[in-house]
């Protein structure tokens, strides 16, 4: 593991400009540079690098980042070599960790190097192993896919890693689940079986997944739970998978390890698979940050079925109203993997084309095995729906499934509101509910300006705490949080740049959001001084709209107490302070006063 002061202090020194100017052409427009996308072809160049902010970005393709992740795109580097060659461009050395961070971060860095090993070993072994090899191209597999996915095999022997480690007896290969101990003796977790990586989003090694060839139970076995590899919150194929899925705005789910490598193959890269458990709300949640759309594609039987439908569970609880979750129910006795062997890829286009979005699989997954005619199957499927829907977020998606599910039950709205336990609808004036509408809308605006602001200039962070601690940091929406992460990161240390800020938020859920925010700002020719006139016009509106929030609910008060009438003046005069335009008293410090 790097330590993160030292990749800050690298940003800091490397100028993207040269870096990329050695493989693309590169032509100065305005701030920034332009040249021909390395990464897709085309005639018009759309790909940007500015200086400034130590970030690229192609308008074409989408492809962006830093020069850490330029080298990992165009060289096909890993995360650590990708750094070493940069230090080593700039003269200075990758430094190696303090005794404080190797407490730290070196246990996992130890980890990862022996799951490494084993990854070499077991690739290694592939190659003399003729049943795997056999049962890989029975599967279909070409050689490059493997190569691809790093697949290996595990000698169907007690102790073949004690060839690869200088100790045997070294208590991490337990820790790192290549090794069981039992009874004072050790052998080896994995063995007879064939080895299928799994990565992390930077592309090291946390864990595997094996796959018996001699019929064994369990067909499939994983690694343990780890420091690095935790079962329920990983995915496999999306480090494979995570160019595709920017590229193409959507992720594929099925529900195993040869699912994912062979539709990649077929030429749907965007595929990822759950590592031997139902999808959860982490999962879904995370590829949502990463994707418009997510598709869950399972086998047509009775298991794919309950898989899709733990799939809908999962999502409810982290669907919004911008992104689609679709399902795609196969025919019975089809999987993904069968249906392109048997028909090509054009058959799974088909299919993934004609799939159900969420709201048509809840009511179809509802109804199934009721009778619908009569009083107690819509009954049973009201009882069926009520927990599901209770746990969705309150907003449009959760609005238009109640009313399908009345529809279905035959009832009001208002009656499966009420009998579900949910707040009503509250039903304002046309007047108000457009207002509070448009309220609501300037102030996420607001707060993405700021957010677009705080990620091109990171210093600033700092200089309005005292606005955010107001304003952002106690608020419960996801632009909230956003904000307040980025603050919090950039105010851990100094001097950051745009692309340097970005190293240090690669590993946060809303990692891809922050890329895409940053990029929009790419083109702007606002500097620090105009975007700190712009934060503290931004903070001043959103706290006007507070003071007026708060003035309005004492005011309508019948009799309000003598605290609540000192709290109303000091609210009046606050107010008229800021709709005087004193931009500079609510500058910094004094914005949230």
């Amino acid at each position: 593991m790097i330590p993160q002061g030292f990749i800050q202090d690298l940003l800091a020194r490397v100028d993207l400009v040269d870096v990329v100017g050695r493989y693309v052409q590169l032509k100065k427009a305005g701030q920034n540079f332009l040249g021909l996308c390395p990464f897709h072809g085309e005639k018009s160049p759309s790909f940007t690098v500015s200086p400034g902010k130590q970030f690229f970005h192609c308008f074409g393709c989408g492809a962006h980042g830093t020069a850490i992740g330029f080298l990992m795109e165009h060289r096909g580097l890993g995360f650590v070599d990708a750094v070493r060659e940069l230090a080593q461009q700039v003269g200075i050395k990758v430094p190696e960790e303090s005794v404080a961070s190797a407490q730290a971060g070196g246990r996992v860095k130890a980890l990862t190097e022996l799951l490494q090993r084993a990854v070499d070993f077991y690739r290694q072994q592939l190659r003399g192993s003729e049943p795997a090899i056999s049962y890989l191209k029975g599967r279909g597999l070409s050689g490059t896919s493997a190569a691809r996915f790093a697949v290996g095999f595990s000698p169907d022997e007690w102790t073949p890693l004690a060839a690869v480690f200088e100790s045997y007896s070294d208590a991490q290969l337990v820790e790192a689940g290549l090794v069981i101990e039992n009874e004072g003796k050790r052998y080896d977790r994995f063995r007879g079986r064939v080895m299928f990586p799994i990565r992390n989003r930077r592309g090291s090694v946390i864990g595997f997944g094996a796959r018996a060839l001699d019929g064994s139970e369990p067909k499939y076995l994983n690694s343990p739970e780890t420091p690095l590899f935790h079962k329920g919150r990983e995915l496999y194929g999306l480090f494979e998978a995570h160019e595709a899925i920017r590229r193409k705005r959507r992720v594929i789910v099925c529900e195993g390890y040869l699912d994912v490598i062979q539709l990649a193959q077929a030429g749907f890269e965007e595929t990822v698979a759950a590592l031997g458990t139902a999808v959860t709300s982490h999962h879904v949640g995370q590829l949502l940050r990463l994707s418009e759309q997510v598709i869950f594609a399972f086998d047509g039987d009775v298991a794919g079925r309950k898989a899709a439908r733990r799939a809908l569970e999962a999502a409810l609880p982290v669907v919004d109203d911008t992104r689609r979750i679709d399902f795609v129910l196969l025919p019975e006795g089809e999987d993904p993997d069968s249906l392109v062997k048997s028909q090509g890829a054009e058959a799974l286009a088909a299919e993934i084309g004609q799939a159900l979005p969420l709201s048509r699989w809840f009511i179809r997954s509802l109804a199934d095995g009721k009778d619908l005619a009569t009083a107690e199957g819509r009954a049973a499927l009201l009882a069926e729906a009520k927990p599901l829907v209770s746990t969705m977020p309150a907003g449009a998606l959760r609005l238009q499934l109640l009313r399908e599910v009345a529809e279905v039950a035959r009832s009001a709205p208002a009656d499966v509101e009420a009998l579900f336990g949910l707040k009503p609808w509250r039903r304002l004036p046309d007047q108000r509910r457009a207002e509070n509408q448009r309220q609501s809308a300037d102030a996420a605006d607001l707060k993405e300006h700021i957010l677009q602001r705080l990620l091109a200039y990171p210093d600033l962070a700092a200089e309005f705490e005292s606005g955010i601690t107001a304003e952002i940091l106690h608020g419960e929406t996801l632009i909230d949080r956003q904000i307040a992460e980025v603050w919090r990161t950039a105010t851990a240390a100094s001097g950051l740049t745009c692309g340097a800020l970005q190293e240090l938020l690669a590993e946060s859920d809303f990692a891809e959001h922050y890329r895409d925010t940053a990029t929009k700002t790419l083109l702007a020719e606002a500097d620090v001084e105009a975007s700190r006139i712009e934060l503290a016009g931004a903070f001043a509106k959103l706290e006007l709209r507070r003071l007026n929030t708060e003035l309005e609910s004492l005011v309508g008060q019948q009799q309000p107490d003598t605290e609540a009438l000192a709290r109303i003046r000091a609210l009046a005069e606050r107010r008229a302070r800021l709709m005087a335009g004193a931009v500079a008293e609510v500058r910094g410090g004094d914005v949230a006063r």
